[in-house]
């Protein structure tokens, strides 16, 4: 489920880590598969806060019946939430049920946080017009868990509790709330059900999360190789400009653009520089894409009159100018 283009951000990352903490090739790999692998516990995390609104939502409303002097509504309180189809299903489900034994624990002492949701939750405009509509089909049933899902992320009492759990959840939050927003827009009603295999961020069983994880642990290990040898070329393109003035974060993206060339033969080259920019807008400074342009404009020219870039399929730069960034 995760981009290529966020796990390039997280190679940039560990690369980062590398130069700051001196680690060896061997434990930035380790470290790198153990910190993808947690983004797992995140996402888990998330989609757990959702049947756990069921549960405290039917504590709350039994206290409310118990009270000495319930109010008519408590009484006779509209339980037609705790009989939502889709987060009945997601508490149904028997591998989100095991992976939140396994990771969720968090909202087992966060309860009182949970808790607090549900009452506010049940004041705002959508779980009052969900109420409002005795009967509700499947869709409908879903754009109120989805809306919950937002109302949820947006809660900063219960993002701060998780991102307790890993000091590099911060970052990484928003980012994995969109990844599970966007997969619980695809759950349909026909395939939905408590045997359905629970969509992870990174999922070993699924060709295409493995193959992009084989590109990123490649292009880690590559990159990490190639790093004097980037380092000495970018040097031999600078013009009027000393190497230890270039960003840190600028070197990081060039050293990994020029592993990315060299080791990726499917990947068109102009993908690879347009990937590079665009990382260069988020982690680096407001002219870093003009510079990262140029000097890769010069790098491929030069690796390919060393045969160091070998590329296959459609959609390859046969122009020596990559584009005309660098003119702006």
């Amino acid at each position: 489920m995760l981009s290529r283009h966020y796990l390039r951000s997280k190679v940039l990352q560990m690369l980062y880590s590398c130069r700051i903490e001196d680690k060896d090739r061997a434990t930035a790999k380790r470290e790198f598969e153990y910190n993808i692998g947690r983004l797992n516990e995140l996402g888990v995390l998330q989609a757990a806060l959702m049947p756990r609104m069921l549960e405290v939502g039917a504590k709350v409303i039994e206290e409310g019946r118990k009270k000495f002097r319930p109010s008519a509504e408590e009484k006779t309180p509209n339980t037609k939430f705790l009989r939502n189809e889709f987060l009945r299903r997601m508490a149904d489900n028997f591998e989100l049920k095991q992976d939140t034994e396994k990771w969720g624990g968090c909202w087992d002492t966060h309860e009182d946080l949970v808790r607090e949701a549900f009452i506010d939750f049940r004041r705002t405009k959508t779980y009052c017009d969900y109420l409002s509509h005795p009967d509700t089909d499947w869709e409908q049933e879903k754009d109120l868990a989805i809306n919950l899902f937002r109302y949820l992320m947006n809660r900063e009492a219960l993002v701060a509790a998780m991102a307790e759990r890993s000091l590099l959840w911060e970052d990484d939050f928003e980012q994995i709330a969109q990844y599970n927003f966007m997969m619980l827009k695809t759950l349909n009603e026909d395939s939905f059900d408590e045997a359905m295999q629970w969509p992870l961020m990174y999922d070993k069983r699924v060709e295409k999360d493995e193959a992009d994880m084989e590109f990123a642990r490649q292009l880690l290990d590559e990159s990490l190789a190639c790093r004097d040898e980037a380092e000495s070329m970018i040097k031999s393109h600078l013009q009027g400009w000393e190497f230890d003035r270039v960003a840190q974060m600028d070197i990081l993206l060039i050293n990994m653009a020029v592993a990315e060339f060299t080791c990726c033969p499917s990947i068109p080259e102009k993908v690879t520089v347009d990937e590079y920019i665009e990382l260069s807008k988020e982690f680096s400074t407001d002219r870093s894409k003009l510079f990262i342009n140029g000097i890769l404009d010069k790098l491929v020219l030069e690796l390919r009159s060393k045969g160091r870039i070998k590329k296959s399929g459609r959609g390859l730069l046969t122009d020596p100018s990559l584009s005309n960034t660098n003119e702006e």
